[in-house]
């Protein structure tokens, strides 16, 4: 645990894929425990028993950086357990409680699931939320998620940056995908970042680093070759989703698979920002043959599977 955490009031979760890392604040005057980001809805009950370990009566404040699956998953079984309020990107309070899973919220879209859950407040640029003890500002981080926002504390200099910067690589800019422009607003993300300075980064996924500028001039180097080469993006992001949906289903028929790429909403959009000539059948069934030739998956009696 670094020493800031243990001021702060703070324990990091590290979770594995499916799930984002858990951050548990314990309860101090004016503060009430509280959970931000809760992993996927099929970890729910290793999310209860690893926040049970230090909240035993639950978080009364669920907080969520963005609404992708992996990291609001466990909302509806912490709601259930303490009744717990929960605080998400202010754009998305009205979606969330009308369960808008087919046009807001985008569960539907990539074929992921979460259990419904209830919105109280919503987060915005500029404000102030009370966790551990002591004051953390909101900061929006658009880019990997349009309404996705950050959580920065100044004193000990600490940011949960959720999916806006990774330590070694780059998350989706799910934008992209659709066609609208997400790299411009993921470098804005970096470029607040770097003007807050922090010295300890606390990621979505993976373990909170230290090497922020560096991690900063990767994420921009990425980005950079993503705007340069958008076919590039397209791959990467196709790869990164079909990896998720086998680690919840272990393996599927190849054809089945196949089909699951060219069928989700989402990605069925990516035939939209192919270049010309270039069918999706054709580049979902490359896509797939890459992560096979290469040993990300394994095909064996007709199915598709991990290692």
């Amino acid at each position: 645990m670094h020493p800031s955490f243990e001021r702060l009031g703070l324990t990091v979760l590290e979770r594995g894929w499916l799930s984002a890392n858990n951050i548990v604040f314990e309860g101090r005057p004016g503060s009430p425990p509280a959970v931000v980001d809760t992993g996927y809805v099929s970890h729910a009950a290793q999310t209860l028993a690893l926040v049970g370990q230090l909240l035993p009566e639950g978080p009364a404040r669920v907080i969520n950086t963005h609404l992708h699956a992996d990291h609001c998953g466990g909302n509806a079984a912490l709601q259930a357990g303490s009744g717990a309020e929960c605080w998400v990107p202010a754009p998305l309070v009205a979606a969330v409680n009308r369960w808008d899973t087919a046009g807001a919220l985008s569960f539907e879209a990539i074929d992921q699931r979460c259990d419904r859950f209830s919105a109280h407040h919503g987060l915005a640029d500029g404000q102030l939320l009370r966790l551990g003890g002591h004051d953390w500002q909101v900061h929006a981080a658009p880019g990997h998620d349009p309404d996705a926002v950050m959580l920065f504390e100044p004193t000990r200099r600490v940011l949960i940056s959720g999916d806006a910067l990774w330590q070694q690589r780059v998350a989706i800019v799910f934008s992209e995908l659709v066609g609208e422009d997400g790299i411009g607003p993921a470098l804005t993300a970096l470029q607040r970042i770097e003007a807050l300075a922090p010295q300890i980064v606390i990621p979505g996924h993976g373990a909170p680093f230290t090497a922020v500028a560096e991690a900063i001039a990767a994420s921009r180097q990425r980005l950079a070759q993503f705007a340069q080469q958008p076919l590039a993006h397209l791959r990467y992001a196709l790869r990164a989703l079909v990896m998720f949906h086998l680690l919840e289903l272990r393996s599927r028929p190849r054809d089945t698979l196949l089909q699951w790429m060219t069928s989700t909403p989402l990605l069925a959009g990516i035939a939209r920002q192919l270049p010309a000539g270039l069918a999706l059948a054709d580049f979902a069934a490359d896509n797939l043959d890459r992560l096979l030739h290469d040993g990300t998956l394994v095909a064996e009696a007709g199915q598709v599977r991990l290692p």
